[in-house]
C-alpha cells in the first residue's frame, strides 16, 4: 500500500524528487511550507513528496495514537527499539521510491529527507536501498537499528552524500545522539556533511541556507 502524500512540483515534468518524512505526531503538511524558502529558481524542476505516516499508539506519549513512523518506547539511547515498525516504514519508503520510478524519476535523482523520526527512517531506508540515491538529509535525528546496518547496507549507497543538521540545545534528540550517529556513519565510510545550530528540536533559517547550498550540488 502506498502512503497518502502531499505533493508540490516546482515546474512541469520534474526531473528530481525529494521524499521528505515528517516528525512524530506531525503529518505531510508539516514541511510543505519549506519549499519556497528552500528552492533555488535555477534548479531543475523538482517534485516534493511529503508522505503521511500511519497512525499508531506511541508508548512514550502514554499510548496515545498519532502519526508515527514507528513506536518510541523511550528517548534514551539504550531504550528498546520498535524494529518491526522501523522496517515497515523502510518498506513504505521503498514503495514511494518505486512510484517515483514509475513517474520517470530514477533512484539516482531522488533525495530522501526527514526530520526527527522521519530523519531516522530516511537514514535507515536510504542506506539499505538497493539502487543509488542522490542524497540523504537527516535533520535533528539519529540512526536507529544501527547494529544491523553494516550487514544490511547497500553497496550502491556506500558513498551517498548525507547532510546531517542538529540543534545544540535539542531536548528531544539530545546532541550526543546525533554526533554518535554521525560518528557511526563516518566509521562506515559515509561522507557526512555535519552542521550544528543554536536551536532546540527545530529547523532554522541558517540550516535552510546550508541545505540549499548542499542540494544545489546534488542537483547540478
Amino acid at each position: 500500500m502506498t502512503l497518502p502524500t502531499v505533493e508540490h512540483e516546482t515546474g512541469s515534468s520534474p526531473r528530481y524528487s525529494i521524499i521528505w518524512l515528517h516528525g512524530l505526531g506531525a503529518d505531510g503538511h508539516d514541511f510543505a511550507p519549506i519549499v519556497p524558502e528552500l528552492v533555488d529558481p535555477a534548479w531543475p524542476a523538482l517534485r516534493f513528496v511529503f508522505p503521511h505516516a500511519p497512525v499508531r499508539p506511541v508508548t512514550i506519549n502514554n499510548g496515545m495514537s498519532m502519526r508515527a513512523w514507528y513506536d518510541i518506547i523511550g528517548f534514551d539511547a539504550r531504550a528498546p527499539q520498535d524494529e518491526a515498525g522501523i522496517r515497515a516504514s523502510i518498506a513504505a519508503v521503498g514503495t514511494l521510491i518505486e512510484r517515483e520510478h514509475a513517474r520517470g524519476v530514477p533512484s539516482e535523482r531522488i533525495v530522501l529527507a526527514g526530520f526527527s523520526q522521519g530523519g531516522a527512517i530516511a537514514l535507515s531506508a536510504g542506506l539499505r536501498h538497493a539502487e543509488k540515491l542522490a542524497g540523504i538529509i537527516a535533520l535533528s535525528t539519529y540512526l536507529p537499528i544501527s547494529a544491523t546496518l553494516a550487514a544490511e547496507r547497500s553497496a550502491a549507497n556506500a558513498a551517498t552524500p548525507i547532510f546531517q543538521g542538529h540543534g545544540s540545545a535539542d531536548p528531544v534528540v539530545a546532541l550526543p545522539r546525533g554526533t554518535a550517529s554521525r560518528d557511526a556513519l563516518q566509521a562506515l565510510g559515509y561522507p557526512v556533511d555535519w552542521h550544528t545550530y543554536p536551536m532546540a528540536h527545530a529547523v532554522c533559517a541558517e540550516e535552510i541556507d546550508d541545505l540549499r547550498r548542499w542540494l544545489g550540488q546534488r542537483l547540478a
